[in-house]
């Protein structure tokens, strides 16, 4: 009778085991396929979905617009003296280094300045980048939901006169897949190379 208890035992270890295993086998699988991401993996976020804006052309934009390509969008305004025009920049550098793929991506610069950043204006700063990239401008009532649902923060810090006024504004991009699907918080900083290996992991996956 013991001997049949621990056939049995033995069995069922046997089994456990080979069921570890097999679990183990395909949890590495499973983590060998998500590639590794510089920038904050985010996939899965229920915040920055989408968007409804006006282009500097006068053309209503959303997310469904660039399906296909991998989406940089970031939140800054024309007059900012640093942390904009060297995001901006850099993302120029990124579609440069991506080759071939450089068409594959799509930069979205959302203004947090509407009242002085006019479509000419965002037209203009643009094209001192790549005249590809697209200006977003919200207008000042929708500007506050906009923010709260991107979870970004910005504030108008007054200036010596009513118009040399400054912005302060969070100063990292969100990107999104070729579906559309939010993936990565990009903190400003974090630079080019580490940023175009972000965005060929995403093209492969």
């Amino acid at each position: 009778m013991n001997e049949l208890m621990n056939k049995r035992h033995a069995l069922r270890l046997m089994a456990w085991t080979g069921l570890a295993a097999a679990a183990g086998v395909n949890l590495a699988a499973c983590t060998e396929s998500r590639p590794s991401f510089n920038a904050v993996d985010i996939t899965g976020a229920d915040y920055a979905k989408d968007f409804s804006l006006t282009d500097a052309d006068g053309k209503l934009r959303t997310l469904a617009d660039f399906k296909g390509k991998v989406v940089v969008l970031f939140f800054g305004f024309a007059q900012c003296p640093d942390v904009c025009p060297t995001t901006m920049s850099e993302m120029a550098q990124v579609k440069q280094q991506l080759g071939a793929d450089g068409d594959k991506l799509q930069v979205l610069f959302v203004t947090v300045d509407p009242e002085r950043d006019t479509p000419a204006v965002m037209k203009a700063y643009m094209g001192a980048f790549d005249p590809a990239f697209v200006a977003l401008i919200p207008t000042p009532e929708q500007l506050p939901a906009l923010a709260k649902d991107f979870k970004v923060y910005y504030k108008k810090v007054e200036g010596k006169t009513p118009t040399s006024y400054s912005m302060d504004h969070s100063a990292a991009s969100f990107v999104y897949d070729t579906e559309g699907r939010l993936r990565l918080y990009a903190r400003y900083g974090a630079g080019v190379p580490a940023m175009v290996s972000d965005l060929k992991a995403l093209l492969k996956s």
